[in-house]
């Protein structure tokens, strides 16, 4: 994968929490809601949260 392409990493729930997973380099962390759609991005990592295929969505 190429360094400019962001992360993604598959959930089995619409909220997640992302804290950049960089430790000190990471980023605050932020929770995140997917809304009607079946993925949310990190305002500060760019990383792309993706509801893994067969899992059920809460909203």
């Amino acid at each position: 994968m190429s360094p400019d392409v962001p992360e993604i990493i598959e959930v089995d729930d619409t909220r997640i929490a992302c804290d950049g997973g960089g430790g000190a380099l990471g980023h605050p962390r932020v929770f995140l809601e997917m809304g009607d759609r079946n993925f949310v991005e990190c305002p500060y990592c760019d990383r792309r949260f993706v509801l893994r295929e067969g899992a059920e969505a809460h909203h």
